[in-house]
């Protein structure tokens, strides 16, 4: 890749002259062409394809989707595509000593033979998207990703855009150009010969990646045939049975057998939507290889719960996939498709009007639609100035979510400034419509921090980033237990240490949280507290 995208911005550099991309070369070229540079640039391609080579010999079945086949196949093209150029340029150059300049290159594939200059083009293109593709599914789960991913995207049209353009200047610059003299009778000699060495040494090339594809598949066909001679049967609590050669893991078993079965990350246990429930035959299975044992942890499973993708077994076996990939499937049949969710450690806040039952009592239905609008477009004020994301609404409960881009320490703060400007504004509201309302507003306000499980989650254009785990949990906890204590905010002591703010002058206390043996440290802020006013600043400081 780091090759492709310095030879698109050499090329690009014709868009200035041709002068100017000649000079280029010293710096984005020819450090290809020293003995390091080519051992990483060959190696590289050898590395790609025999890697390839291998998940092809590795795959107890060439079923698979279209995304992991697309993979396959393109990873087998992409040296094969770039070995021309490369071969014909370096060939061509030293066997004919021919300095390979720009003019030379642009008039041979533009002017001499334009079939294959659009076969290069095609094939660059191929080559970019192939590795942009990569990079995406290798980086898009960095927490850092969100936000670059724009600026990525950004240069990953323009460095072709731009190479294509210079390529086509070039052209238009050397078609007016004089034609270069008629080479003397032992320049044709060589001309000559270093072109039947490049078809050769093509030649050889395809013929060799020819051979080793050929040869994978004939090493998989003899496995195959051996392994018939000791199946496996994999049955399933549906009814379905497949029987499969011994090696062959479960989520290959359910493509051979024709079984839907979910598997976000293509089967490279990344993930553990593929996940397993062993009803039958825990006692002879082989033990989980470090990797399927650390995706095991990670989700608690118990251990007749096993990754399909990486359970090869080696006696009949009855299981159960945990995720009905029908109903999953059938869920990304709505406006926008479902992503996977990462842990990410981030700060929850639930808001809660008080007594809001006894408020809405004897109130015109359009009264009460008007109130909970007005409380509605506080809160979501409130959070998204504060650099958070309102998660949902509920009844007259609110839901936010902060640090999906930034850290946790500065997702505290901004939670507790988006608590500080609702308690504000409120205050406010309640002053403007005093002669409506028998009551101040008042809000319970629960925060906590903490591992959350975040992504897109719903159906159709419900279909929005949430969280869920035991941080929302226990901040929807500590929104109960402000309205127990009679308390505007109660804060979790991790929030509180976080943020960096002072909270000695507030109560601290213990709460018990449902499913953990500990109670909860949590900071209590009463109504009407000096809190509100104080943490307005800070939101300048979040």
């Amino acid at each position: 890749m780091l090759f492709v995208t310095m030879h698109m911005a050499n090329v690009a550099l014709n868009l200035f002259s041709i002068e100017a991309a000649d000079a280029g070369l010293e710096w984005l070229t020819e450090p290809w062409r020293t003995p390091v540079g080519s051992v990483l640039l060959y190696g590289a391609a050898a590395v790609h394809f025999v890697l390839v080579l291998r998940t092809l010999y590795l795959k107890r079945t060439l079923r698979m989707p279209a995304k992991e086949a697309a993979q396959v196949v393109l990873g087998l093209l992409i040296p094969l595509l770039v070995a021309e150029h490369v071969i014909g340029t370096r060939v061509y150059g030293s066997m004919t000593g021919t300095e390979i300049d720009y003019e030379f290159v642009v008039r041979a594939l533009w002017i001499d033979s334009p079939a294959t200059g659009v076969k290069q083009v095609l094939a660059l293109l191929v080559i970019w998207a192939h590795g942009c593709l990569g990079l995406h599914f290798w980086l898009r789960f960095r927490p850092w990703y969100a936000t670059a991913a724009p600026f990525l995207l950004i240069a990953a049209v323009l460095v072709p855009v731009l190479a294509l353009l210079g390529f086509a200047d070039a052209g238009k610059v050397v078609q007016s150009l004089p034609l270069p003299p008629v080479p003397d009778d032992a320049a044709l000699e060589r001309i000559w010969a270093a072109l039947a060495a490049k078809d050769l040494l093509l030649t050889t090339v395809y013929a060799v990646a020819i051979a080793a594809v050929a040869g994978t598949l004939a090493l998989r066909a003899l496995r195959q045939v051996m392994a018939r001679r000791n199946l496996v049967e994999v049955r399933y609590e549906g009814g379905q049975v497949v029987r499969v050669p011994r090696g062959t893991s479960v989520l290959e078993a359910s493509r051979i057998g024709g079984v839907p079965h979910y598997a976000v990350c293509g089967g490279k246990g990344r993930c553990s939507t593929c996940r397993i429930r062993v009803t039958a035959g825990v006692e002879t299975l082989p033990p989980p290889s470090p990797l399927e044992c650390a995706t095991l942890t990670r989700i608690h499973a118990i251990p007749e719960v096993r990754l399909a993708c990486q359970l090869r077994p080696t006696a009949p076996l009855t299981v159960l996939p945990l995720l009905a990939a029908d109903r999953e499937r059938a869920l990304t049949t709505g406006l926008r498709p479902t992503t996977p969710g990462r842990e990410q450690e981030i700060a929850v806040l639930f808001c809660d009007i008080r007594s809001f039952t006894a408020l809405a009592d004897h109130r015109l239905p359009y009264d009460i639609v008007f109130l909970l609008n007005r409380y509605f477009a506080i809160v979501g004020k409130a959070v998204e100035q504060s650099g958070g994301t309102l998660d949902k609404f509920i009844g007259d409960g609110a839901m936010a979510l902060f640090g999906l881009n930034g850290s946790t320490a500065e997702a505290c703060r901004q939670a507790l400034s988006a608590s500080a400007a609702i308690l504000a504004e409120l205050d406010r509201l309640s002053e403007e419509l005093a002669a409506e309302i028998p009551a101040p507003l008042r809000v319970a306000i629960g925060i906590h921090a903490g591992p959350a499980i975040v992504g897109a989650m719903g159906y159709g254009g419900a279909m929005h980033v949430t969280a869920i785990g035991d941080t929302v949990n226990v901040a929807s906890r500590l929104e109960s237990a402000a309205k127990e204590f009679n308390a505007a905010i109660v804060v979790s002591d991790a929030v509180a240490s976080l943020s960096g703010l002072d909270f000695s002058d507030y109560e601290a206390r213990e709460i018990a949280i449902r499913g953990s043996r500990r109670p909860l440290h949590v900071h209590v802020v009463p109504q009407g507290a000096a809190f509100a006013s104080g943490l307005t600043d800070a939101r300048a400081v979040a």
